[in-house]
């Protein structure tokens, strides 16, 4: 038989609130600041009481429901006592007998529990490891601790759990879930044997990216395995990645329940919530990334390439669902009809005559969004949000070169300068003349023109060299600066040539 690794993950998540779990001091990831949104509660003075943020409540059951997991009518927090520099209160508020979600589902691998805890200070260790620095801003901000059940198989499932579980706290608003910023942090715990039976679990903590994730997981299952082969046993213990030696290193042996001494907390009432109160938090859940995945597939028909980067960026699928509302009301409003040439933008193999209006004008925007727009974004390193281009002016673009008014390298100049300055595609074309030259007359004058000044050119053109013939057209369009059509221009050279 062949090793087999059993994987359960562990999910933390900074929710999203604007005060902390227990008290008022301000819930802020982008503080630069130590110590500076704390106070007396969140800093565990003696005489101080908690009270229950709502908001985060609502967060973790939101998540819980979208999850298909079960909303606890009656739930509690504990005491989780263990001591470490980090934690000012010597035990952090948690859940443990009564979470406020069990159970749930996502992408085939079965949710335990979701429950609802507080957030320890952040530790800065100096390098000569001679002393470490506190930051209590991040104590006691609202976490949220997903555990799975252990089914998962493989890093890359892992991975892909742990990406589409960020997108979906990023949609409910829950958690910006900044892997970056320590807004979610991943835990796995990793057993490898030949048999259904699981062998010695090893946890490995604090995996602060997706890479990270696969890659340690990678490497667990991997020592594990030369361990197994070696004759020698797993220990079951904690261990941390090395990010830099791509490696894992033991921190120190593995909790049990019972090491935390679990107690309900004493200062805080037990919750309980209704069936009404539930069902009302159910109808606010949005638009979730499958479905969205599902809907842009069914209705636009693109690819699933381009589905999946608007699915990961919001800004990007609002700005593409505007693009394409815009393009829908132009045709309906214009009722044109379908140009009587196939449009030169269409890509090679795709022909526009028995397709709908509609589809061949998605197809063309989907074209240059996804060639085009999003090849200029990388190029200049800029997010949906700081681009200069509106759906409105992006839309235009499209309806003009639908229409044959610019070919397409005018298009994509014209594009290039709307996402360096800003600005509609109209009044860009007709500032610098690069409306399309159709007239055939005009271009019958400057292909006389490159004809005279490339004698070689038509002599290998008429001997039979079609690339000859490329590179006249190719000097007629410079001359045009691009503003003529290839196809026009092409039946123009061929006309004069053969008449010569």
């Amino acid at each position: 038989m062949e090793w087999q690794a059993t994987i359960g993950m562990e999910v933390h998540a900074e929710l999203r609130t604007k005060t902390k779990m227990f008290c008022a001091s301000k819930n802020d990831p982008n503080e630069q600041h130590p110590n500076i949104n704390i106070c007396p509660v969140c800093m565990g003075h003696p005489g101080t009481l908690p009270v229950i943020n709502e908001e985060a409540v609502c967060h973790v059951q939101l998540v819980g429901l979208a999850l298909g997991g079960e909303v606890q009518k009656f739930s509690r927090f504990d005491r989780k006592n263990y001591f470490y520099p980090d934690l000012p209160k010597g035990y952090q508020i948690s859940q443990y007998k009564h979470p406020l979600v069990l159970g749930g589902n996502l992408n085939n691998v079965r949710i335990t529990r979701v429950h609802l805890e507080e957030d320890a200070g952040k530790l800065m260790h100096d390098p000569s490891g001679e002393f470490s620095l506190v930051d209590f801003n991040r104590a006691g901000v609202p976490l949220m601790e997903l555990v799975t059940e252990p089914d998962i198989v493989s890093a890359k499932q892992a991975r892909e759990f742990a990406e589409e579980l960020q997108l979906i706290f990023q949609y409910l608003g829950a958690s910006e879930a900044n892997m970056e910023k320590g807004e979610m942090r991943c835990e796995a715990n990793i057993s490898v044997s030949k048999t259904n039976d699981m062998g010695a679990k090893v946890e490995v903590k604090n995996l602060n990216s997706f890479r990270a994730v696969e890659r340690a997981i990678e490497y667990e299952v991997k020592r594990q395995i030369e361990l197994l082969e070696g004759g020698k046993k797993v220990v079951q213990e904690t261990r941390g990645w090395n990010e830099n030696k791509e490696e894992t290193f033991s921190q120190r042996s593995k909790e049990s329940a019972h090491d935390y001494r679990y107690f309900p907390e004493p200062d805080l009432p037990p919750m309980e919530f209704s069936d009404k109160y539930i069902e009302e938090l159910r109808a606010t859940i949005p638009e979730l990334p499958e479905q969205k995945r599902k809907r842009f597939t069914e209705e636009y028909g693109i690819s699933g390439n381009l589905v999946e980067t608007l699915v990961r960026e919001r800004s990007l699928a609002a700005f593409w669902e505007k693009v394409i509302s815009e393009l829908k009301d132009w045709l309906a409003e214009e009722e044109i009809t379908h140009p009587t040439t196939p449009s030169p933008t269409l890509r090679e193999g795709e022909k526009g005559g028995g397709l709908s209006l509609f589809s061949d004008a998605l197809k063309l925007a989907a074209n240059y969004f996804t060639s085009d727009l999003l090849g200029l974004m990388k190029e200049k390193k800029i997010s949906a949000n700081e681009l200069l281009v509106d759906p409105e002016n992006f839309a235009e673009l499209i309806k003009m070169i639908y229409k044959n008014e610019i070919t397409s390298r005018v298009a994509k100049d014209v594009l290039r300068i709307m996402v360096e300055q800003g600005g509609d595609p109209s009044t860009i074309i007709e500032s610098k003349g690069l409306k399309q030259v159709g007239n055939e007359k005009v271009l019958e004058e400057i292909a006389k023109k490159i004809i005279s000044q490339n004698s070689k050119a038509v002599e290998d053109f008429k001997k039979g060299k079609q690339e000859s013939l490329q590179f006249l057209v190719g000097q007629v369009m410079k001359e045009t600066k691009g503003a003529a059509n290839p196809e026009i221009i092409r039946g123009v050279l061929t006309k004069i040539i053969g008449g010569v």
